[in-house]
């Protein structure tokens, strides 16, 4: 006789909590090592990224403030709880990328392996984030209101941002860091999609 296939059950609010805080503390460090590099990345966090850049201000205030718009899409397209829980995301990735500097330094740290560990740390994060049911805002959420309203695939949506991102950023920055960048992405995005399987899950 077959077995019967597990009960499914669905996170506990601690749960979400401690996926929450690690997953933006992955992100966060992994930010740091971003400013520190002086690279980019994708998406909004990207976007923020290359602000604090050219105006010098601090990336965790761009972030949050960059988010602000995008929250009404994600009440269209996910609902209230999921903007909760993802101005929660951001509000805590915007206090650690402030605050990490205080507790964490980095004397030496070679591109190559910067980039990568980056990518590394962003996939883990954001993979648990989303797990949990929250996001960090921005492009994916408005990508994902137009698919449903234009018929437009998200992925192409972000994909196209990103093209633009990186290129805008090619004339700020000099190439070799967008290029470095630009590994950092590829790695987070593989990481995520070998991983993200939806149909391994069980709990919810």
């Amino acid at each position: 006789m077959s077995k019967s296939a597990p009960k499914t059950t669905k996170h506990t609010r601690f749960e979400d909590a401690q996926a929450f805080v690690y997953g933006t503390a992955m992100c966060a460090l992994a930010m740091m090592m971003l400013k520190t590099l002086g690279f980019i990345t994708g998406q909004t966090a990207g976007l923020a990224l290359l602000i604090s850049y050219v105006i010098e201000a601090p990336f965790g205030v761009v972030f949050f403030v960059v988010n602000l718009p995008f929250y009404w899409f994600g009440y269209k397209r996910m609902g209230l709880k999921f903007v909760g829980k993802t101005l929660i995301c951001v509000a805590l990735i915007s206090v650690f990328a402030e605050t990490f500097p205080s507790f964490i330094s980095f004397e030496t740290l070679n591109p190559t392996f910067g980039a990568i560990m980056i990518g590394f740390m962003t996939a883990s994060g954001l993979m648990a984030i989303i797990r949990h049911g929250g996001s960090l805002g921005g492009i994916g959420i408005m990508a994902l209101y137009i698919q449903d309203a234009l018929g437009f695939k998200a992925g192409y949506v972000q994909l196209a941002f990103d093209a633009v991102l990186f290129a805008v950023a090619a004339f700020i920055l000099p190439l070799d860091l967008v290029a470095y960048s630009l590994l950092g992405a590829v790695v987070a995005n593989l990481v995520i999609a070998i991983n993200h399987r939806r149909d391994r899950y069980i709990a919810t």
